[in-house]
């Protein structure tokens, strides 16, 4: 099945790519090419690994205000890209709270505190909190939980209906990580897309609001959140247009993908919107 929006990827400078599109109820109005082909995710993964902390969290495992990283942060700086980490080094380059730092190194730290809390490896507590009660049987999180994810658009389509109308967690705490801008006002550098004022995040999830270039559409709604990564891969949701959209490619982000991706948005929101 296929929107004729969808199909735009064909047109897309790259060797491989797939994409759908999910609504709040569930339904799958549309996919377009491979999507049982399981694609490395790079930063997409953040998000999944975001949603296993938040799992945790709920079973009591970690609170999101108790300390973990560097001295003074929390899992919530952590989750939000601002313990003062530096992006790929475990070196502290501010104050907790001060500056919108996005971190990989925050998402292994996080990661670890996980891991020791629930006396589980990270990679297969998220297999059995996360990807196995939502069937996404092509996922894994083996190696960085901020990078080295793989998955499907199939699966990460089961993931972004799950975003939507959650069943695994709390709908008040979605929200809290969808479309609660956490330390509001906090500026920072959106990979790719340079300096943002606010560079606005919710826990492992960025919220859109009404950040300029963007990797979303000029029509996306402010209220938008998901996360893209370097692989050429994203993920939103956007909850006004009541759809959540994946598209995965084999390609690296780039002057291309700055171009297709907010036309592509765009594209299938009208389309959607009939």
């Amino acid at each position: 099945m296929s929107l004729n929006s969808l199909a735009s990827i064909e047109n897309w400078p790259v060797p491989t790519a797939a994409a759908g599109v999910v609504r709040t109820d569930g339904t799958v109005p549309g996919t377009h090419g491979p999507v049982g082909h399981r694609f490395p995710l790079a930063s997409v993964t953040k998000p999944l690994a975001a949603y296993a902390v938040l799992v945790a969290y709920e079973e009591g495992a970690v609170e999101l205000d108790e300390p973990a990283g560097p001295e003074g942060a929390t899992v919530r700086h952590l989750l939000a890209h601002t313990s003062g980490l530096a992006f790929d080094e475990h070196r502290v380059t501010a104050p907790p709270g001060e500056r919108r730092l996005y971190s990989n190194a925050g998402f292994e730290v996080l990661a670890e505190h996980v891991a020791k809390a629930t006396e589980m490896p990270f990679a297969e507590y998220a297999r059995q909190a996360v990807l196995e009660p939502l069937g996404m049987t092509s996922t894994s999180l083996e190696g960085s939980p901020a990078k080295d994810g793989v998955s499907s658009v199939s699966d990460l389509l089961r993931f972004a209906a799950e975003l939507q109308a959650p069943r695994l967690l709390d709908p008040r705490t979605v929200a809290e990580a969808t479309l609660t801008v956490q330390y509001a006002g906090t500026k920072g550098v959106l990979p790719g897309y340079g300096h943002q004022n606010p560079n606005d995040w919710g826990l492992g999830f960025e919220i859109r609001d009404s950040k300029s270039p963007h990797w979303t559409g000029g029509s996306s709604s402010p209220r938008t959140f998901g996360h893209f990564g370097q692989a050429g891969t994203f993920l939103w949701v956007d909850p006004d247009a009541g759809v959540a959209c994946v598209a995965l490619t084999d390609r690296a982000f780039g002057p291309w993908a700055i171009e297709a991706w907010p036309a592509f948005t765009d594209a299938v929101l009208a389309e959607l919107r009939g």
